[in-house]
């Protein structure tokens, strides 16, 4: 029975391709999804999608983010998402391509947000992981860190924290660390 399947399948393929037409790649479950949540998506004016390997590629999009409130007002940030073709049953993976002094991101772009990890479930989608990555500029969280140092900053000396943001954001030095400009 399978191979029956298996020779209707390459039939066709050879029928399309004698037609000259070039052929479909079945999509997997986790392209649909994202595809679905992509079609849905609200995102705040402050964030934009894009798709640098264009729109065939939807598992490897950039999302960003130019948050207009809190310390990293006016800073213009980048973030890479890889989805998985079990997507939604595994978060996508998210990182941060522009080094920036937070506490929730680490020197590497690793991003510390629940719901890409523990707290991810095949309910949420896009759209609530890009609101919480903008949320992290609005409200930056000291109490589960990835970037120890900026959380002790932010929880003992807010304004040195905000003044390490915008040295950072600038382009200058924190301690021994050059941040490139993202304002």
């Amino acid at each position: 029975m399978i191979k029956l399947f298996k020779v209707k399948e390459k039939q066709r393929e050879l029928a399309e391709n004698a037609n000259g037409k070039t052929p479909v790649k079945k999509q997997s479950a986790g392209e649909l999804r994202l595809h679905k949540d992509i079609s849905e998506l609200n995102l705040p004016k402050s964030c934009v999608i894009s798709f640098p390997n264009g729109k065939d590629d939807l598992m490897n999009f950039e999302v960003t983010i130019r948050p207009d409130d809190g310390y990293y007002l006016g800073g213009t940030f980048l973030f890479s998402f890889n989805v998985s073709p079990i997507y939604p049953h595994e978060a996508p993976k998210v990182k941060c391509k522009t080094k920036v002094y937070h506490p929730n991101i680490d020197l590497e772009g690793n991003v510390c947000l629940n719901i890409l990890r523990e707290d991810w479930k095949p309910v949420l989608n896009i759209n609530t992981v890009i609101y919480g990555l903008f949320h992290l500029f609005t409200e930056p969280n000291y109490e589960d860190p990835l970037n120890h140092d900026a959380a002790a900053v932010l929880r003992d000396n807010p304004k040195l924290f905000e003044s390490n943001v915008r040295r950072a954001m600038a382009g200058g030095y924190v301690g021994q660390t050059l941040f490139p400009r993202c304002l």
